[in-house]
């Protein structure tokens, strides 16, 4: 039995959609046959487009509710329907926790996890006049699954991401699905800054059982499957997207004999 992963006729939002992995994300619901809107506050560099098809620009600061509110009325309005959010917009700088006010890493959560929160409600007063429904996905990260010293802000923020789109499950089922994709480290554009050169890239890559990192592409695949028909009973799920995680550094430190192969 073939995966068809067709979304000919819907309509996808990507929030943050300009770049990195939000554009990898907007790639492939283009390759899937959806209409796609990408939104942040700055224009793509280059048109997002994928099989001769481009994603439309909006500009929209998600910190800013009344203006959200009003893009995605918006955007049921002009396309007639919404099918699909996928809240991808975030980031943080590297900052360890006592090196600045607490103010500044709130100004991180508002970011990762109230800007999607508010994304999401505008969202689902389009979707839930909808006979079809549609569904939200969350962008996670491992950094909200694990210890992350000097991103703690935003972990914290992630984790809770997670926790929101579990309650939201539940609270607009069974019209809306809600899931989480939690990726791990992926190349982007911006890579080299958080992990060096391409000596410091395959160093890191080395410490990923797949053995390397995710292309942006591939989370988008992964988001392309949550949002189709073929996830139609996923709801309230986290889907991590990590190569098999992390090895666990003890492994390398036991100087434990262990038995050879025979």
């Amino acid at each position: 039995m073939s995966l068809t992963l067709d979304l000919a006729g819907q309509v996808a939002v990507v929030t943050g959609g300009t770049r990195g992995v939000g554009a990898g994300i907007a790639r492939a619901f283009l390759q899937a046959g959806a209409e796609v809107v990408i939104c942040a506050r700055r224009p793509p560099d280059a048109p997002v487009s994928a099989d001769g098809r481009t994603a439309r620009f909006r500009p929209l600061d998600l910190r800013d509710p009344p203006a959200v509110r009003e893009f995605f009325a918006r955007v049921g309005a002009e396309h007639g329907r919404l099918d699909c959010l996928v809240n991808n917009a975030g980031g943080t700088p590297y900052r360890l926790l006592g090196e600045t006010a607490a103010e500044r890493h709130a100004r991180v959560v508002e970011l990762n996890l109230t800007a999607p929160l508010t994304a999401s409600l505008a969202a689902y007063e389009v979707m839930r006049r909808q006979s079809h429904g549609g569904s939200v996905l969350m962008i996670g990260s491992v950094s909200g699954t694990r210890p992350s010293p000097g991103t703690a802000a935003y972990g914290a923020a992630k984790a809770g991401l997670d926790h929101l789109a579990r309650s939201m499950a539940v609270e607009w089922a069974p019209a809306v699905r809600v899931n989480t994709v939690v990726p791990g480290m992926v190349r982007t554009e911006l890579a080299a800054l958080h992990y060096g050169d391409a000596a410091g890239l395959a160093a890191v890559g080395a410490t990923v059982p797949l053995g390397r990192l995710a292309e942006p592409a591939e989370i988008g695949d992964a988001c392309v499957f949550l949002a189709s028909g073929r996830a139609r009973y996923l709801s309230g799920a986290s889907l991590l997207v990590h190569g098999g995680g992390e090895r666990p550094a003890f492994l390398d430190a036991a100087t434990v004999n262990r038995p050879k192969e025979p």
